[in-house]
């Protein structure tokens, strides 16, 4: 802003005075204007006012004054003009004034201003300069909606985006339900950026196959550990947690889906193993090496054999143990009575090495709920400390402006904040005491399906007998 005085200047900042007309906060019919209006504080941005030119001195009263100082005495109110001046002071709670002398006393340099030399400003004008840069660059604040949403290139590209199409249709702008519509694309877009953390890590650390299940499971808690906190720091009003849900089910599908790959390449590892040190017992029995007395004897020692190196093989995977693909190999040179116990014997081994695993899947899943609920909760504490700081901020705003209209001798405006003031103090409870609420909703959405999982494990765990019991008694 140019000029020598600029005190008319405010009065000229008439779009300031439209915005409680043009602009809706809340989506609720039954908002008041003025308290709807009372929540731009929250999110407004400092106020910083710049005068270039200036050739008047900083005095008030014949007494120095900083630029602070002068914005703060022009802005108080007078009987007339005030609108301008009572939005300022209501909506922006930090206000700043830097002033600007004449960069250059020469006339010819003011005429091409970018191709003077830094060198050949004032020096005053080169400290005022140096000393506003340091402000904003120190002091600015990232862009925020309410809540202490940050705004982004791409999130801000999108609010305007939802602004122009409701200005053009006639309706009036309203921040919450854009904010809303926000959440729906960036909490999606969160959701796929987490799964897709989650696949790539996954792919980049995983080799089949593992050893056991227990190390793919491991591995898959720590992954979905980081696409959980991914999909925390990118998501916001998440208040139903529908993309946390799909989330979780997601990476369950992603996670089965490794699974199932494992044993398919643990089992085609194995059978290739297999096939290989019995190539020589194959030849052995086509030849009919063992078609002779004490034949039978002989065999088994060569299988002993086999079986021995066979389990020294590394990186077998969690078929190593498959009936299918022990019998695969020698089921056809066995009696009847030697597969029957064998087939029992193996049938049993199954069953554990089945009952072993369902009982690490399960534990794995019992871990990831209780992921999702503690990162879960950590985020809505944060939030709602957020929220608390931000409200107890423009109650901190209201109250001195209401002081300072009292000491200016408005009274019946003062007065008219009072109920403003007293809305707040009740939301600012509300937010201290809904931590209770919080933990509740977060059980309702994820509580259900921890306790089915843990009841499961409970079956497992303590096998049939007990499992009827349990059933019996719930």
């Amino acid at each position: 802003m140019g000029g020598g005085c600029f005190l008319f200047l405010i009065c000229d900042l008439r779009y300031v005075t439209e915005l409680t007309k043009l602009i809706k906060v809340k989506s609720s019919p039954n908002a008041v204007r003025e308290e709807d209006s009372a929540e731009f504080v929250g999110f407004f941005p400092d106020f910083v006012w710049t005068v270039r030119d200036f050739t008047l001195e900083l005095k008030l009263d014949g007494h120095p004054i900083t630029p602070d100082e002068y914005l703060e005495n022009a802005l108080k109110l007078i009987k007339m003009a005030n609108l301008p001046r009572e939005c300022i002071r209501k909506f922006f709670p930090k206000r700043k004034c830097f002033t600007f002398d004449r960069p250059t006393n020469n006339r010819s340099f003011l005429a091409q201003l970018e191709d003077v030399q830094e060198s050949q400003l004032e020096p005053a004008f080169k400290d005022q300069a140096e000393n506003f840069c340091s402000h904003i660059f120190s002091n600015a604040k990232t862009k925020t909606l309410s809540g202490g949403i940050m705004v982004n290139g791409n999130r801000l590209g999108k609010l305007l985006e939802t602004y122009v199409k409701t200005i053009s249709s006639g309706d009036i702008p309203c921040l919450e339900n854009a904010v809303l519509a926000l959440a729906e694309t960036e909490n999606s877009a969160a959701m796929q950026k987490a799964a897709k953390h989650y696949v790539e890590q996954m792919v980049l650390k995983l080799h089949f196959p593992t050893e056991t299940l227990q190390d793919l499971l491991n591995l898959h808690t720590d992954c979905e550990k980081e696409a959980i906190s991914i999909f925390m720091t990118h998501s916001f009003k998440d208040d139903t947690h529908k993309f946390q849900k799909e989330l979780v089910q997601i990476l369950e599908s992603k996670k089965n889906d490794f699974i199932r790959q494992n044993e398919e390449e643990s089992t085609k590892y194995c059978q290739t193993k297999l096939e290989d040190l019995s190539q020589t017992l194959m030849e052995a029995i086509s030849q009919g090496t063992f078609s002779v007395p004490g034949g039978y004897k002989l065999y088994r020692k060569e299988r002993e054999k086999i079986m021995n190196n066979y389990h020294q093989v590394p990186r077998r995977g969690i078929k190593v143990t498959s009936p299918e693909l022990i019998f695969s190999c020698f089921l056809f040179h066995q009696t009847a009575e030697q597969v029957k116990r064998e087939a029992a014997e193996k049938k049993k081994e199954l069953l554990e090495q089945q009952q072993m695993e369902m009982q690490q899947n399960m534990e794995a899943q019992q871990r990831s709920y209780e992921e999702n609920i503690n990162q879960l909760k950590k985020k809505m504490e944060e939030d709602r400390i957020q929220i608390l700081r931000e409200q107890e901020m423009i109650l901190d705003h209201k109250l001195k402006e209401q002081k300072k209209l009292m000491e200016e001798g408005f009274n019946e405006k003062a007065e008219e904040m009072k109920k403003e003031i007293e809305d707040l103090q009740t939301k600012i409870k509300d937010a201290e005491s809904k931590k209770s609420s919080g933990l509740s909703s977060i059980l309702d959405s994820f509580g259900t399906a921890l306790m089915v999982i843990r009841y499961l494990f409970h079956l497992i765990k303590y096998g049939t007998e007990t499992s009827l019991y349990v059933c019996v008694n719930l």
